[in-house]
């Protein structure tokens, strides 16, 4: 894939038709520049899977030409990536202070030391190869946030990323709606805007109301108060810290990857409070409940995260006891409502009072809502606009409301994974062809390993089991000498069964019984013929299909 002469193209590998995963190419003639590295949890179907990141083998072919990574914030669903990439493309990445701070632990945590970190600053031109990069300050539920302008000869192309409008936002600091209008005045391009909030109208309620919901919760609770949100919403976090500043209570933070994201957040300036506030998991005993908070992980439902382990009865530290409160402020992903609400219930049943997403003011999104949206678009002015961060109806939605305030529907663009998107030096925007993208599946330490066949065999695993059958046969007659015998895993109880495997165990001699006299020379033959006999016997019986692994010995 070539680009023109003084042409800019756009490239998705990550992040469209999906929640997370975030990747984008930008790509001149000379230079590749990649903004963010995002990983995306995996779906339930996706058997014993990690992490699901992107496909990078169109990076990987031009890795002379990739000239730095320059990353808008903080969520996992931006970085997480980051140190499978950069073991395979050693170049500088870009970010902002509590960015680079949250990226380096992650670094360390894969023993990458020889990474160049470079930190950047809203209001920064930034320039990385042939390219330069202005960075915008907006909103969202971290600190530290950038939307990114690109100047081209045609105007600018700008990414709002995950933002929204916040007007009181924890730290101070609006976004900045000047830069946008200025960028507006002289022209923008192109416009990519985060959709994940693309069907819900309105606006996004501010940060501040998590705090008022919080300060009634800590005036009302008589005992401890246990607080789980995403581990990055730094600002959230600071909410917990001041209310229980107001309170008298100390906090005790649980969870591997908030306990980090607290130190490093703290050591940087973007968390503060009083000095012996922090307590630790030992120093619980030592407080009456009533002077206790309790900041930990799990809002998703994870299996393995504090909160679930605790609702389960399963944490060694913490225990659920009638007078508890569990503030639970975070709305499930899509796709994790049944995890959380199986929490929920737990909680109940350990007599814990929950509250949670259904209660209004408890959690806010980092998103921006319809109108905000809107303003988006009509600060900037875009000729072209290009939804981007969502599932293909959130897309679809923003695209819809594009065309409401003016822009011309052969101007707006809802890409695939892989699609080119070039801008001429003219300001023409064309979809050129399509590169290599898709996702890549994390399990354990292996990276790309586990694909289509592996996940369809572990689906078949865990629907009907898998049914072993061992056999020894002499090589030179063909003639069975022991066996066969059959080991059921998952598709039947072998006690309870032992009329259906004996008839399978006769089937399966009677045609082994066949090749007596041939001397066992194709291997494969006989395992072929062991896993049809069985196959076509056993649906017959059960209406199922487990896997079949078929052991032949000779002697």
């Amino acid at each position: 894939m070539a680009i023109r002469a003084n042409s800019v193209a756009v490239i998705p590998l990550g992040g469209l038709g999906e929640i997370g995963k975030n990747m984008w190419v930008v790509e001149t003639q000379d230079d590749i520049v990649i903004i963010d590295a995002g990983v995306m949890f995996p779906e339930e179907d996706m058997l014993g899977v990690d992490l699901v990141i992107p496909d990078i083998s169109y990076l990987k072919e031009r890795r002379s030409k990739v000239r730095g990574i320059l990353l808008t914030h903080g969520h996992e669903d931006h970085i997480g990536a980051l140190p499978y990439v950069l073991k395979e493309i050693n170049v500088p990445v870009y970010g902002t202070r509590l960015t680079l701070g949250l990226v380096n632990n992650r670094l360390q945590e894969h023993a990458l030391d020889d990474v160049r970190l470079v930190e950047v600053r809203a209001g920064d031109r930034v320039q990385i190869g042939g390219l330069t990069f202005e960075l915008i300050h907006v909103n969202h539920s971290i600190a530290d946030v950038v939307a990114i302008a690109i100047p081209t000869p045609a105007g600018h192309i700008v990414f709002a990323t995950d933002f929204k409008f916040d007007q009181t936002p924890i730290d101070g600091r609006p976004a900045d709606v000047q830069k946008l209008a200025e960028l507006g005045k002289q022209g923008v391009l192109a416009l990519f805007s985060d959709s994940t909030n693309a069907e819900r109208p309105g606006y996004t309620l501010s940060e501040k109301v998590v705090g008022d919901s919080f300060m009634d919760v800590f005036r009302t609770a008589a005992g401890r108060i246990l607080v789980a949100t995403f581990a990055s919403n730094v600002h959230r976090m600071q909410q917990v810290f001041d209310a229980a500043a107001a309170f008298n209570r100390k906090v005790c933070v649980i969870g591997r990857s908030m306990v980090n994201v607290v130190r490093i957040a703290s050591e940087l300036g973007y968390l503060r409070f009083p000095e012996g506030m922090l307590i630790d998991a030992s120093e619980l005993d030592r407080y009456p409940h009533d002077q206790l908070t309790i900041l930990t992980t799990g809002s998703q439902g994870e299996p393995m995260s504090a909160l679930s382990r605790m609702a389960a009865g399963e944490h060694r530290q913490v225990e659920i006891v009638p007078g508890d409160t569990v503030v639970i402020s975070a709305h499930p992903i899509p796709g994790n409502e049944r995890l959380v609400g199986k929490t929920i219930n737990q909680l109940y049943k350990l007599g814990a009072e929950v509250i949670y997403y259904a209660f209004s003011g408890i959690h806010v999104s980092g998103h921006a809502s319809q109108e905000e949206l809107k303003w988006m678009l009509n600060l900037c002015r875009p000729r072209y606009f290009v939804p981007i961060h969502g599932e293909y109806r959130m897309l679809w939605h923003h695209a819809r409301l594009a065309r409401e305030i003016g822009v011309p529907e052969e101007n707006i663009f809802i890409l695939d994974l892989g699609d080119v998107l070039e801008f001429t030096a003219e300001g023409q925007a064309t979809v050129t062809g399509r590169v290599s993208a898709g996702q890549v599946l994390v399990d354990g330490l292996g990276v790309g390993d586990v694909g289509t066949v592996v996940l369809r065999d572990r689906r078949q695993l865990s629907q009907d089991g898998i049914l072993i059958a061992v056999v020894t046969i002499d090589k030179r007659t063909g003639a069975v000498v022991a066996g066969p015998d059959i080991v059921s895993r998952g598709f039947v109880y072998v006690r309870e069964s032992e009329a259906l495997l004996e008839e399978a165990r006769e089937r399966l001699l009677a045609t082994l019984s066949e090749r007596h006299g041939q001397p066992l020379t194709e291997w494969a033959t006989v395992k072929n013929s062991m896993r049809e006999v069985l196959s076509r016997f056993l649906y017959e019986r059960t209406k199922r299909r487990p896997i079949i692994l078929p052991v032949v010995m000779e002697v």
